[in-house]
Parts: C-alpha cells; structure tokens; sequence
C-alpha cells in the first residue's frame, strides 16, 4: 500500500533514514507512479524500486519478497472505507485477511527481520466489516509473533487527516 495516504507518509518517513533499498508495492499504478516522481526528486540517491502488484495475488507478493529480501515489511494495504466494505464484505475479506496472510507468508518464507502491520482503532472492538477484517488480520500477525524468529507487531491508526480510507 506504498501509494496511499498512510502507506505514502510511512514510506517518506523510512526514507529519511536512507535505506539501501526501499521497494514500494503498490495495486494503484497512479498512485504509485506519483509517488515515485515525489521520491525521484527529494531522493536523488535512493535506490528506489517501484513494484505493481496486489496483496491478494499471493505469487506475485512471493516473487517481490524474492526479488528483493526485505529485512522490514510496513503492510499498509487494506481497504479502509467502512461503509462500502459493509457493502463489499467478499472484497474486504479477501483484501485485508488473505492478502495480509499472503504478505505475512511472504515474509516468513523470505526471512524478513520484521513485520509491522499498519491496523485500525476499528479493530478495537469491530462493529463494522472494515474493522472486523483488520481484527483478523491483527490475529493473524499475534499468532505468529509467538512462534517466528520474524518479529511481528501491529500499529493501530485513527482516523488519519487526508486519508482517503476511513
């Protein structure tokens, strides 16, 4: 989710502590683009890499992990817009439960150092679909945070000003 509002802002925030290499994964290819040209003016050095690719396409998550071997994950991507997800609950599950699982896989199965999962204040006590997929997808990573050498954490965000989610 490098394109979004909180994805974007995670990635510009990494960047300030120039990382050898900072890949975005992105579904948006606007979205990805646009932030591409903001880095390739700011970060003159950084060795950026723009990846096209869904979190819901299992394979093509495995082949970026490959590729690259991140030693951090931020996952950012979800859908975040509580009514239409009420109204779209097929989409919010596949997005935010088995694409999460998919990047947590990815990252598992690549040796990522660590896992930073991007949630929601949604997911304290779900009374929407938005929130209750976020809810697993925070399960998925406590699980795991148990019994991996990849440290697992989640981070639950607010509304956030200028989201174009929640």
């Amino acid at each position: 989710g490098a394109g979004g509002s909180i994805g974007s802002e995670l990635c510009r925030q990494i960047a300030r502590f120039e990382p050898r290499t900072l890949v975005l994964f992105e579904l948006n290819e606007f979205a990805l683009y646009t932030i591409e040209q903001e880095f390739r003016r700011r970060h003159t050095m950084l060795n950026l890499v723009c990846t096209i690719g869904d979190v819901k396409d299992g394979n093509r998550v495995a082949d970026v992990m490959r590729t690259h071997r991140p030693s951090v994950v931020f996952h950012a991507a979800a859908y975040k817009h509580v009514p239409l997800m009420e109204i779209n609950v097929t989409e919010a599950v596949s997005n935010n439960v088995a694409g999460t699982q998919n990047v947590v896989d990815a990252a598992l199965d690549f040796d990522a150092q660590h896992f930073v999962l991007i949630s929601t204040d949604k997911a304290v006590r779900p009374t929407s679909v938005m929130g209750a997929t976020k809810r697993v997808a925070e399960m998925i990573v406590s699980c795991l945070a148990a019994r991996s050498d990849t440290s697992f954490s989640a981070v639950r965000f607010g509304n956030v000003l200028g989201s174009r989610g929640s």
